[in-house]
């Protein structure tokens, strides 16, 4: 079987993720911006992973551009987030990335960090009002995506984990 692994990482979980990906499956890891259509061509397997940013997936666009080529091909995406896994929130992101040609994809999850110092001044700023919106919320009232979010404050962090492509791997293989 030969693969390709291709991602769009803004602050470098998701490309985290697809070098895992890579060392656990023999795949070359690419950015999606990098990528040469016809090595994808040649793949049975096409692995696409992107971070979220307000509920959106980085990295759909190559996918739903290219899907035409895609077809008859092993294609599986996961997409990397700030938040805790919770199965609401999951759907509801599902739901508003994986639309039309690309419904029936495979779509995982995978927790990934934050560091405002590293961010753009655009995404610092959109953070910092976030938290401090959701600041202003009853706890009890907070979803759980809500309630890391105020508890990391503007602290940095990394829940990147390994086990989070465990089902990921398990696509890949079955």
């Amino acid at each position: 079987m030969k693969g390709i692994i291709l991602y769009k990482s803004k602050y470098g979980s998701t490309r985290k993720y697809a070098e895992w990906l890579s060392e656990a499956t023999g795949f070359k890891a690419v950015e999606t911006d990098k990528a040469d259509l016809k090595e994808v061509e040649g793949c049975d397997t096409v692995i696409i992973g992107g971070g979220l940013y307000a509920s959106g997936m980085n990295g759909l666009s190559f996918l739903k551009k290219n899907i035409g080529m895609l077809k008859g091909k092993k294609v599986i995406a996961f997409c990397c987030g700030a938040s805790p896994y919770e199965e609401t929130y999951f759907k509801s992101v599902r739901d508003y990335n994986m639309k039309d040609a690309i419904a029936d994809i495979p779509l995982f999850y995978c927790r990934g960090g934050c560091d405002l110092k590293n961010m753009s001044f655009k995404d610092r700023t959109l953070c910092k009002i976030l938290i401090k919106s959701l600041a202003k919320k009853d706890p009890k009232d907070m979803a759980v995506w809500e309630k890391a979010v105020v508890d990391a404050g503007e602290s940095a962090y990394d829940c990147t984990d390994r086990e989070y492509l465990k089902p990921v791997l398990e696509a890949i293989g079955s």
